[in-house]
């Protein structure tokens, strides 16, 4: 794909958000685009580039960290699961770590910033339903998890991000979107400080994710095609 052809796609996805924050009565401004590069090579990050995206992310770190050494002027997130024993690769690496779980993995995460020098800003990934499949704190131990990380010098909360299941319609997942805003928000009022971001949404449910309030939309397939595309 070249620059000219990504350029469209991004332009078409900004409209959907533009589209979507008006239908909320939200700033698009408040709405950042997550380009999802994972399984993609340096390339295809630099064509991207080109067309005026700066934000991307991936789902490995070790995949990350030589697309980050060839590309170091781009905004790096980490949206893919964190092993306890990558967190000293990870932390300082990565603009926000989206997958904070665990109490141990925030321990793990703030004890390695910590030597960086650095303070990571980290979101807490919520499994809502409940999916074995998936990552996540569950809804009802999130408090504690919130409470913990918060204890952390060597960790920013920032807010919380979600991967709702597998729905035949973006509406379906209006609920999960919905909930977790409404678990961000109870976070915030208990904490006593601004949680300010939610990051939910992807190619098939960005837009329903922005009129529930989304900050970050992690976006692939509508910029970069299907996975292994040339």
């Amino acid at each position: 794909m070249s620059s000219a052809a990504f350029a469209e796609r991004l332009a078409a996805v900004h409209e959907r958000v533009a589209r979507a924050c008006e239908r909320a009565g939200r700033d698009p401004g408040d709405v950042r685009l997550i380009a999802v590069s994972k399984t993609f090579p340096a390339e295809r990050v630099r064509e991207a580039q080109a067309a005026g995206q700066s934000v991307f992310g991936e789902n490995r770190v070790q995949e990350a960290l030589g697309k980050l050494d060839e590309i170091p002027d781009a905004e790096w997130h980490l949206i893919g699961p964190l092993q306890r024993n990558k967190a000293r690769h990870a932390a300082g690496r990565f603009h926000r770590i989206h997958t904070v779980d665990s109490e141990a993995l925030a321990v793990e995460l703030d004890k390695r910033a910590r030597a960086a020098g650095v303070c990571q800003a980290v979101l807490l990934q919520v499994n809502e339903a409940g999916e074995a499949s998936k990552a996540g704190v569950a809804a009802g131990a999130l408090p504690a998890l919130v409470e913990r990380v918060l204890e952390l010098d060597g960790l920013d909360l920032r807010g919380l991000m979600t991967i709702p299941p597998r729905a035949a319609t973006p509406e379906d997942n209006r609920r999960w979107f919905a909930g977790l805003r409404e678990l961000r928000d109870r976070a915030s009022a208990s904490a006593g400080r601004q949680l300010p971001e939610l990051s939910m949404g992807m190619t098939g449910d960005f837009e329903v994710a922005v009129e529930e309030g989304a900050t970050w939309i992690r976006v692939g397939r509508a910029l970069f095609g299907e996975r292994g595309a040339a």
